[in-house]
């Protein structure tokens, strides 16, 4: 089989996104993502112009495969919340790889695939709201911090079951507690509840 043609950028961006996660921005090496790549730190150079550069890149594809795995459905925010819980507890490095970003970056500010990402899943909520979905009392801006807050709540403390036995069961009723938390703020409609219940 041929190789793709950008398999050797693939490649550092894998091997990026484990320095990452392992390591922070601060306490990554080029030379270590591009030994674990298999290539030069001038190739690297030749994709990505600096490791700051090669971070958010990594960051933003991330955020993408974040989006994709949980599918906001503002029609039913407590089992979107069940996802970003599921997805986060699965990949605990990714969690580190974007928890890096908010404490290393000195601005601390939003980069434009973050912006982008709550900016479109803010107005999905304010349809919500437009459309009878959700309480229009709320910001949507709110509704979307509160879930995934929620949604993340566990996600770094995997380690607090009793036993490492436990740690699935321990997930599960963590899970349970979540989504009841959000179905309770923010109950899961249908267009058949809106008609049977209409706002306006």
């Amino acid at each position: 089989m041929t190789p793709r043609a950008d398999s050797t950028r693939d490649r550092i961006v894998e091997a990026a996104k484990a320095e990452f996660a392992r390591h922070g921005i601060a306490g990554a090496r080029i030379d270590r993502i591009a030994k674990s790549a298999k290539t030069s730190k001038e190739r690297v150079y030749a994709y990505f112009r600096s490791k700051e550069e090669l971070y958010r890149f990594v960051a933003a594809r991330e955020l993408d495969a974040v989006a994709e795995a949980t599918r906001m459905d503002p029609t039913d925010l407590p089992g979107y919340a069940g996802r970003v819980h599921d997805y986060f507890t699965s990949h605990p490095d990714n969690l580190r790889l974007m928890r890096w970003g908010q404490l290393e970056f000195a601005d601390n500010a939003p980069d434009d695939a973050t912006r982008d990402i709550v900016s479109r899943k803010t107005e999905q909520l304010r349809q919500a709201q437009h459309d009878g979905h959700l309480d229009r009392s709320w910001n949507p801006l709110d509704i979307l911090m509160f879930v995934n807050q929620l949604a993340m709540a566990w996600a770094d403390h995997p380690d607090l079951a009793t036993t490492p036995a436990r740690q699935a069961v321990f997930l599960a009723e963590r899970r349970a507690a979540i989504i009841t938390a959000v179905e309770r703020l923010f109950p899961a409609t249908s267009s058949a509840d809106k008609r049977a219940n209409p706002l306006d």
